[in-house]
């Protein structure tokens, strides 16, 4: 049922999600011009709400929860799995007031409306794959606008989306280099549920009623130690959130 109830609605999801993406690419430009940064950024969250609103469309229940009062004066590094790319827009909305940026592959900085000029013009990180140096370099440039802007970052440490919702190791890299440039990043550990079983079928159709959560873990603070254990540490109450709740 969920996946006939998706051969309806996918096509009205995909037109309304295009439609925001189209909309706010002239806007986000306008933004940008007259209001700089900060209006950009403002333009960027609200398209985002509009993008997470396209999930009802397809009879999709989300839910957010932080009960923890997260600092708005000093930079936080979140640790997420990561399950498909409809994770996104909800971290960006819900997460905005602490100015998360993303740590994307350069090659969405190109074609896509709305969100490549995003990627382009929003402070994030866009990495090379195929370039190693290029890539720490980048991170290194987020790291230092993080500290000097008390900025947020988003990261994705599996490396690859989980096409079955399980759990990936996670690599300590990324993290390692951020905190090279900003030792003070508050940690914080979100887990991602449900959001696999929305592309299960591939991208059409989309499964019609799934539920998908975010959750914010218990923060981290970063003490000089080893990062592996720091990192496993966020692994397993990440893993440990998801089975709670199979």
């Amino acid at each position: 049922m969920r996946k006939l109830l998706g051969y309806l609605f996918t096509p009205i999801h995909y037109f309304f999600f295009g439609l925001v993406l189209c909309l706010f690419h002239p806007v986000q430009w306008i933004s940008l011009k007259l209001g700089g940064s900060e209006a950009h950024k403002k333009s960027v969250d609200l398209m985002n709400l509009f993008l997470v609103g396209t999930y009802f469309i397809l009879g999709s229940r989300i839910r957010f929860t932080n009960k923890f009062d997260l600092p708005l004066n000093r930079p936080i590094i979140f640790i997420s799995n990561h399950q498909s790319m409809y994770d996104i827009p909800p971290l960006i909305w819900f997460l905005r007031k602490y100015h998360a940026k993303f740590i994307s592959k350069i090659e969405l900085t190109r074609g896509i409306p709305s969100i490549s000029f995003n990627l382009k013009y929003g402070g994030g990180a866009n990495i090379d794959r195929k370039d190693s140096k290029q890539a720490i370099a980048e991170i290194l440039k987020l790291g230092e606008r993080m500290k000097h802007q008390n900025w947020s970052a988003v990261i994705f440490p599996e490396g690859t989306r989980s096409r079955d919702g399980k759990l990936k190791p996670f690599a300590v890299g990324g993290v390692a280099t951020l905190l090279k440039r900003c030792p003070d990043a508050l940690i914080v550990p979100v887990a991602i549920k449900g959001s696999w079983k929305f592309v299960q079928y591939g991208a059409f159709p989309l499964s019609f009623g799934e539920k998908m959560s975010w959750t914010v873990l218990e923060p981290l603070e970063n003490t000089g130690g080893p990062l592996e254990e720091m990192v496993l540490r966020v692994e397993g109450a990440i893993g440990q959130k998801l089975k709670a709740e199979s």
